[in-house]
C-alpha cells in the first residue's frame, strides 16, 4: 500500500546523525514507492513559541492556528508520521516540543470537551507514528532509572490522545556520546529494516 509520510526532523546541525537517520528513512520510503514530505524544523525556521494570541484562543470553539496552518495542512495530508530527534535532558528538543504545542492543537489533533471531560482523538488520517531517537545516556539510565519518559509521552500521551488504533514504534540509540562507527552503521540498518516494513 502506497503511503504519504511526513518526516519531522528536529536537530540544529545539518550534518548530525539525526539528519542521517532522516535521510535513511526518506530513501527507504522512496525505494518502496511511498511519497515523503520532510519537515526539517530548524531549516524551515519553525518558531516553537506558543504566541499570546494562540494561548488566549486555545480553548475557543475554534483555536487560532493561523500561524501554523501550512504545517497543519502537511500533517493532515499524511497517513504516517515519523519523528527524528535527539533526547536532551530525557525529553524532546525545545523545537519539537513547540511543534506539538502549536501544531497538535484542539481541532487539529484532538477535540476537547468544553465541560472539562475527556479529549477525543482527531488525527484520523495518521495510522502510523514512528520515532527514531538518540540519547547520551546508557539504556539502563533511560529505561530503569528515568522510566523511559519520551516513549511514555509519545505512546501514552500524544499517540493515545490524538489518534485511534495507531501503529506506534520507537527505536532509540543509547549512549550516543560514546558510540562507535560500527554501532552507528548497525543502527541505520535497524532503521532501514523497520521503515521497510511500514
Amino acid at each position: 500500500m502506497r503511503r504519504h509520510v511526513l518526516i519531522v526532523l528536529a536537530h540544529p546541525l545539518p550534518e548530525s546523525f539525526a539528519a542521517s537517520v532522516a535521510d535513511t528513512v526518506a530513501q527507504t520510503l522512496h525505494n518502496k514507492g511511498h511519497t515523503v514530505d520532510l519537515l526539517d524544523l530548524y531549516r524551515e525556521d519553525f518558531d516553537p513559541r506558543l504566541s499570546e494570541r494562540e494561548r488566549r484562543r486555545y480553548f475557543d470553539p475554534v483555536a487560532d492556528t493561523s500561524a501554523v496552518d501550512p504545517i497543519i495542512a502537511r500533517l493532515k495530508a499524511a497517513d504516517a508520521l515519523i519523528l527524528v530527534f535527539p533526547q536532551w535532558w530525557f525529553n524532546f528538543p525545545a523545537i519539537l516540543k513547540g511543534f506539538f504545542d502549536r501544531v497538535f492543537a484542539p481541532g487539529v489533533a484532538f477535540e476537547h470537551d468544553q465541560a472539562g471531560g475527556r479529549i477525543r482523538p482527531a488525527l484520523r488520517n495518521i495510522r502510523h507514528l514512528y520515532a527514531f531517537t538518540t540519547t547520551g545516556s546508557p539504556w539502563w539510565v533511560v529505561k530503569l532509572y528515568m522510566g523511559n519518559p519520551v516513549r511514555r509521552l509519545l505512546k501514552r500521551g500524544i499517540a493515545a490522545f490524538c489518534a485511534r488504533d495507531l501503529d506506534f514504534r520507537m527505536l532509540s540509540l543509547h549512549d550516543m556520546d560514546r558510540v562507535t562507527q560500527a554501532r552507528l552503521t548497525a543502527h541505520l540498518a535497524r532503521v532501514r529494516y523497520l521503515v521497510d516494513r511500514l
